[in-house]
């Protein structure tokens, strides 16, 4: 009601915080060191996009896979920008989970970002 004009407000859930971004990218490379998919090494990058489009699948959400504009599949994907603090929540639980079940140590990376305080 008091915005300034050509003003829009808009109230909806915060996105994700800075420490959840910053151990988001902390546990992408620590996979990419330590993990290969498909019987090949991925990119922090590359494992962004397979832990996004994983947990939408995981969670109902699903996927959209398109023709691309030269003839390549993509997969249209939820952005982690702007991801509410629970949705980003639970994708670092689904990659903490997925570490757990191959092996891949985050005990360093969660520590660092607040995500465990240390003993």
């Amino acid at each position: 009601m008091a915005a300034p004009a050509d003003w829009r407000v808009e109230i909806k859930p915060r996105t994700r915080s800075s420490d959840q971004n910053a151990l988001l990218h902390a546990l992408f490379g620590e996979v990419a060191k330590h993990a290969t998919w498909g019987g090949r090494k991925m990119t922090a990058i590359q494992w962004k996009v397979l832990f996004i489009s994983g947990h939408a699948q995981a969670t109902g959400l699903g996927s959209d896979m398109v023709p691309g504009l030269e003839g390549e599949f993509v997969n249209v994907r939820e952005s982690s920008a702007h991801m509410s603090v629970a949705r980003m929540t639970s994708l670092i639980e689904y990659i903490l989970a997925w570490c757990a079940q191959n092996g891949i140590d985050t005990h360093q990376a969660r520590v660092r970002y607040g995500h465990e305080v240390e003993a």
